[in-house]
């Protein structure tokens, strides 16, 4: 590790995410100070820094981040993998002690939280990075030249991305929509992102499905309209899917045609990361349309399957039930 490697604290270090955070500090020679969750299922930290520190309280471990800030250079940065719900008040924890904030996706739930983030950037003269990793990968740069290079032509484009999830989801903070912020926010907001980057920004959307397991829509940007379908349910997987035994389904199509990206998502943390090493981390303001827009989402009327609809919305598979097993 370098002399002035910088240093690392991470919230959230049992959550799905926290192993691409590890690797992406271990990519850019960070130190991983120290690391604090809930739950001590941590052992992948020992794959990458086993003499950090963990709590398990969170109050212990704020107590040993000022102790470190006192008395040292305390943390660089603060790495954010919890909760949606938590992303606010962990990214003003982060500020507040002196660190730059990288924070998974979304920043906030709520649009009108980015101002107060935004001033207390302004107070502690620190930064918060967002991850919109979908900007870094190849193909989608490339989409976005392609994109600036021929202006005032439309698009029309489907998005479909299906990840199935067990009924573990609906006991956990991700099956509660004041938490996660439902579908379009949880499994969605980093697509949005990547398709108001090229062909936003918003003009009108329209809902036509949400639900606790799925949602779909119409959005029209400034240079495409981008019918999306979004779903946690194995039972809306294409046949062909199914058939393979996958439980995992990505497809946009524009114009007509796929586009093929399958490849290269598993570095993208490690690019962010880079990224902001770099001195070029987006901004909470890079974040905010695809806020604005998921909010919007969640917030809007259902209209039901009228108009331009995506395909696969008028599926009509058994939905997961969703009430908490202590519940039924």
């Amino acid at each position: 590790m370098k002399e002035h490697s910088p240093n690392f604290a991470l919230i959230g270090a049992a959550g799905y995410i926290a192993p691409r955070h590890l690797q992406a500090i271990k990519a850019v020679d960070g130190n991983l100070i120290a690391a604090t969750d809930k739950t001590d299922s941590v052992g992948i930290i020992d794959s990458y820094f086993p003499n950090a520190s963990f709590f398990t309280e969170f109050e212990r471990f704020d107590r040993y981040l000022d102790k470190l800030r006192r008395v040292s250079q305390g943390i660089h940065y603060l790495s954010i993998c919890s909760p949606n719900y938590l992303h606010d008040a962990h990214i003003r924890f982060g500020l507040r002690n002196n660190a730059h904030v990288i924070c998974e996706k979304p920043l906030v739930l709520n649009p009108w939280n980015l101002d107060g983030l935004i001033e207390l950037e302004n107070e502690t003269d620190k930064k918060v990075f967002p991850i919109l990793q979908l900007r870094l990968h190849p193909i989608i740069k490339q989409l976005k030249a392609e994109a600036a290079n021929t202006p005032g032509k439309r698009k029309a484009i489907d998005l479909t991305y299906i990840t199935s999830r067990g009924l573990w989801y609906y006991a956990s903070w991700k099956g509660d929509i004041t938490k996660s912020g439902g579908i379009a926010t949880n499994i969605g907001i980093h697509f949005f992102d990547m398709l108001l980057w090229i062909y936003g920004p918003l003009q009108k959307q329209t809902v036509h499905l949400n639900s606790h397991d799925r949602a779909s829509g119409i959005l029209h940007l400034a240079n495409a309209d981008v019918r999306w379908f979004l779903s946690i349910n194995e039972k809306t997987l294409p046949e062909a899917i199914q058939k393979e035994g996958k439980r995992t389904y990505r497809s946009i199509t524009i114009d007509g045609q796929e586009l093929e990206f399958s490849e290269g998502f598993t570095d993208l943390h490690a690019a962010s990361y880079q990224h902001i090493m770099d001195g070029q981390g987006f901004s909470i303001l890079d974040a905010k349309p695809a806020i604005d827009l998921v909010h919007e989402v969640r917030n809007s009327e259902v209209v039901g399957l009228v108009g331009d609809y995506h395909p696969l919305a008028r599926l009509g598979g058994e939905a997961h039930p969703f009430r908490r097993i202590n519940e039924r």
